[in-house]
């Protein structure tokens, strides 16, 4: 109920900018209690699933405000996605409301195929089959309702075998306000650059500012002028970023760039992705030392942070070992790897309210040993405890921030006649610090060409998101696979980063 809080103390200050004007939070705190009184009368109850398919509106704040008190898991989805991949994650997740901007036609679709759900909504427009949101909120009461239950989130998060799965816990909790910004309220004011289908953007960028009172400017989509623009009239003092972001504002001359007053902003977080050195510190030259790198994964555990001064004495890194909970580097073997030697990383696992893969006890088990778990990140400590990553066991392929694992892909691309066996990789690109490149055996009788490669790319852009597609196809007679017969894909992926130190 903190959004009612704000909006007893503070009713006409903005809680929320986004392309189509500001709300307060006494606007906010109203939507969200009619949004709760709708989902109940269409026998949506506490503990149930909701999801959103929508770009960065103030409605998605409203949205998950009403998560938040009436009881509900939010799982935000990926617009980027298709149609099946979308209805993928609205049957797996149990979902009984679905709010889809009208933006999104292929959310319509998927939200329309999905049986089961108790109540579809329209936001931003009308749709067959769908309630209206601004009519539903603007007839149902605003008051704060009288028996607020807490909510959470369900974020869904990819893995090897090609499907997205939920991070579940059993009990309902909420991100401790607070816990990477620290706010002035009156006068801080937060930037949100990223999509809110990504958890950063949801539960650490809306949650926090939206608990702690600080109001929150949207943006639509990446834009580096619109962003330079944004921070100079909003007077920001807090964004969350990713490399790739970086990378564009640099790209944008420097003379025009410094045109700019940005001199607002206190704290400048990213995390997401491995940021290229170089990159970084052009950044700190800029904007000065007000980068905070920080390292942690959608399933809990450890969270890793460091701040400029610390990686300009440890580049590379991304923070020092925690007190705890524990984090520990283990071999093969299950033993402690010494400083400097690489192993798989594991988080102790919160004694209370540890974390399950929704509906997937197998893959739960395969992260697990004992009361650790595994993100599939590979790494080591150093000398002084800082952590260095250096793969990813996984095999998740990270572009612009954005984790793309490659099995479904490879699953998409076995289903082309001419294609024995494929192992899709991430090889360098300058901009996105990855690309997807598939590695193709072809079967007898079928020749290589440029043609056959735009074939095979065609087929995955039918099937998944356009992020997933290859940049590229390269053609192999052979795969490595070791003696269970699954690909090394790690042999594979070499080739492309001969020379060049992949981070992760």
């Amino acid at each position: 109920m903190t959004a009612a809080y704000w909006a007893r103390i503070k009713p006409d200050a903005v809680a929320v900018r986004d392309r189509f004007g500001a709300r307060t939070f006494a606007e906010v705190n109203g939507g969200a209690n009619a949004i709760v009184r709708l989902l109940r009368a269409h026998g949506v109850g506490p503990r149930e699933h909701i999801a959103f398919i929508s770009s960065n509106r103030a409605e998605m704040m409203q949205v998950m405000a009403a998560s938040h008190r009436g009881g509900y898991r939010l799982a935000p989805v990926n617009w980027h996605l298709t149609v099946e991949e979308m209805g993928y994650i609205l049957a797996d997740g149990d979902i009984a409301a679905v709010f889809v901007e009208t933006r999104f036609p292929a959310g319509l679709e998927a939200a329309r195929a999905t049986p089961g759900l108790k109540v579809r909504i329209a936001v931003g427009g009308e749709a067959d089959g769908f309630l209206s949101f601004d009519r539903e909120v603007a007839a149902r009461d605003a008051s704060d309702i009288a028996d607020p239950v807490l909510g959470s989130v369900m974020l869904y998060t990819s893995g090897t075998t090609g499907r997205p799965k939920g991070v579940y816990r059993e009990h309902l909790t909420m991100m401790a306000p607070g816990g990477l910004l620290k706010y002035a309220p009156e006068t801080d004011a937060q930037l949100c650059a990223g999509p809110l289908y990504h958890g950063s953007a949801l539960t650490v960028e809306t949650r926090t500012a939206m608990t702690v009172g600080v109001p929150v400017v949207y943006m639509d989509r990446w834009d580096s002028i619109e962003w330079l623009t944004k921070v100079q009239t909003h007077r920001i003092t807090h964004t969350h970023m990713v490399p790739v972001m970086f990378q564009r504002l640099l790209a944008v001359p420097e003379e025009v760039r410094r045109s700019y007053d940005i001199s607002s902003l206190k704290e400048l977080f990213h995390g997401a992705a491995p940021c290229p050195p170089e990159v970084k510190r052009a950044m700190i030259d800029w904007v000065g030392p007000i980068l905070h790198e920080y390292y942690s994964g959608t399933e809990g555990g450890a969270g890793f942070m460091l701040d400029s001064h610390e990686w300009l004495r440890k580049p590379g890194s991304v923070g020092r070992r925690p007190a705890a909970p524990a984090v520990k580097v283990l071999n093969d073997d299950g033993a402690e790897c010494a400083p400097g030697v690489p192993g798989r990383l594991f988080f102790e696992r919160p004694p209370a309210n540890g974390f399950t893969y929704y509906k997937d006890p197998e893959k739960t088990a395969a992260s697990h040993i004992g009361n650790f778990f595994t993100l599939g990140d590979i790494g080591y400590f150093d000398e002084d405890d800082y952590l260095f990553l250096t793969g990813r066991s996984a095999d998740c392929i990270i572009s612009g921030g954005v984790n793309i694992y490659p099995q479904e892909i490879d699953n998409e691309i076995l289903k082309h006649p001419g294609v024995e066996d494929v192992a899709t990789v991430g090889a360098p690109n300058q901009e996105w610090g990855e690309e997807v490149r598939a590695v193709v055996v072809l079967r007898a009788g079928w020749e290589a060409s440029d043609a056959l490669a735009a074939e095979i790319t065609a087929q995955v852009r039918g099937a998944l998101a356009g992020y997933k597609v290859p940049r590229g196809v390269d053609f192999v007679t052979a795969l490595p696979r070791n003696a269970a017969g699954k690909i090394e894909r790690g042999k594979v992926r070499a080739p492309y980063w001969a020379g060049r130190a992949r981070q992760i």
